[in-house]
């Protein structure tokens, strides 16, 4: 089964399984569709930094196609990717954004996690899904409406996983993502 990409080509609606993979760049080459974009921007900002941990996502939508995301912790920093086909509108067939953005740990000032959890028939309790967010100390706008002003709100970071749109072994990689930058926050830094 696939679904239609944007510029051409047939993408698979299930995309291979990175979870397995230790290691950032077989991760990003098995699941991204552009890994040599975003390990390229990626290895720039880590300036070979150690890899801690790290949460891919891709996914397609109907307006722009492929939408892709790194999440990067090496300690001290987030280090985030974001690649995204941009609309038939908006530049030539096949054009693409991609962004980085690096974020300080000592600004995230909470971490949360909701897992969903079922049971089996036989009893056994799984996880099938899970959210984390991470609060950050930078301010973004929310606008109320069309009248209303825009009121600042904390940035946050979310990420999640479902049993559909990933794997048991990406929710556990997620989970252990958001343990990781738990174990920062707060923390002094060197």
């Amino acid at each position: 089964m696939s679904r239609p990409a944007f510029g051409g080509g047939d993408l698979p609606a299930v995309f291979p399984d990175w979870s397995p993979y230790r290691d950032l760049e077989s991760a990003a080459r098995a699941y991204l569709r552009d890994p040599d974009v975003a390990l390229d921007a990626l290895g720039g900002a880590l300036g070979g930094a150690a890899v801690l941990g790290f949460t891919l996502e891709r996914f397609v939508n109907e307006v722009n196609g492929v939408w892709q995301e790194v999440a990067v912790c090496d300690g001290s920093r987030l280090v985030l990717w974001h690649g995204e086909d941009v609309p038939p509108d908006d530049g030539p067939a096949g054009s693409m954004t991609s962004s980085l953005r690096v974020v300080p740990i000592s600004t995230v000032t909470e971490v949360g996690c909701r897992r969903r959890l079922t049971r089996t028939p036989n009893g056994q309790v799984r996880v099938d899904s899970i959210d984390v967010y991470l609060l950050l100390t930078s301010l973004d706008e929310t606008v109320i409406g069309d009248e209303s002003p825009a009121l600042p709100r904390h940035d946050a970071l979310r990420f999640s996983k479902t049993l559909d749109d990933g794997s048991a072994g990406q929710i556990a990689r997620l989970e252990e993502f958001a343990r990781l930058v738990s174990s920062l926050v707060g923390r002094p830094t060197l």
